[in-house]
């Protein structure tokens, strides 16, 4: 019988994906220095010493390099997430670590995550880009990486552990939300986790780990809360 067939790129694929890599990450440092407005396909030309019409052989526009250069930081937040649903650890802990590695994720890599939620912002909503529906949005990277937390959610009910009135949806988007929330807080204000304490200073990745717990808390029964609550005081 014929042994499987190698999955291993080709060397000719192997050198399409660094070329690739090497575009992305090139827009990534475009984009932190000079912004969107500054990011075209000649700009990245100049900037890793390609001709313009190499680049377009991976990308046909500048649209398109946007939107894959939003896809490739989601492309990296699944990954983890992924390896950290997928592990034996205890739910509570895989939870509160799902949490923290979006806010970790965007921290490493500041620039690629503000490029991840560019876009503009139009006063008049019928100049706005038409919502994707659902169905794609599941296929992308980052919709994908919401479903994990949509699944996170229903599996803490399944468990209960969270609150079973909970709309799963509502829920992760609450979370996504919160989250964003504080990453966009701590890369736009570098001292913002000393500034929250009243007397002793906080480091970034403690407050992380407060912000990822009190969200867990959150989501849980309310007899559930009210026992974590007592043992805490104990």
């Amino acid at each position: 019988m014929p042994s499987d067939l190698s999955l291993e790129p080709t060397p000719a694929e192997r050198r399409r994906l660094k070329v690739r890599g090497a575009i992305i990450d090139a827009a990534e440092r475009v984009f932190a220095s000079e912004g969107e407005t500054g990011l075209s396909i000649r700009r990245l030309a100049e900037e890793i010493d390609y001709s313009p019409s190499a680049i377009y052989k991976y990308f046909g526009s500048k649209e398109e390099l946007i939107d894959e250069l939003k896809e490739a930081f989601f492309e990296r937040l699944l990954a983890r997430v992924d390896r950290i649903s997928c592990t034996d650890a205890p739910f509570s802990q895989r939870g509160r670590a799902c949490v923290s590695t979006y806010i970790e994720t965007a921290l490493e890599r500041p620039h690629h995550y503000a490029a991840a939620f560019s876009g503009p912002l139009a006063a008049d909503p019928d100049t706005q880009t038409p919502p994707r529906k659902w169905e794609e949005f599941e296929k992308t990277y980052k919709g994908r990486a919401f479903n994990i937390l949509v699944d996170m959610v229903r599996e803490g009910q399944s468990l209960n552990v969270f609150d079973p009135g909970l709309d799963p949806f509502l829920s992760a988007k609450s979370v996504w939300a919160s989250s964003h929330g504080l990453a966009q807080l701590i890369t736009h204000m570098p001292n913002i986790s000393p500034l929250l304490a009243s007397n002793t200073p906080v480091s970034a990745s403690s407050f992380i780990a407060f912000h990822a717990d009190l969200v867990f808390r959150g989501l849980q029964t309310p007899a559930l809360a009210r026992q974590t609550d007592l043992t805490l005081e104990d």
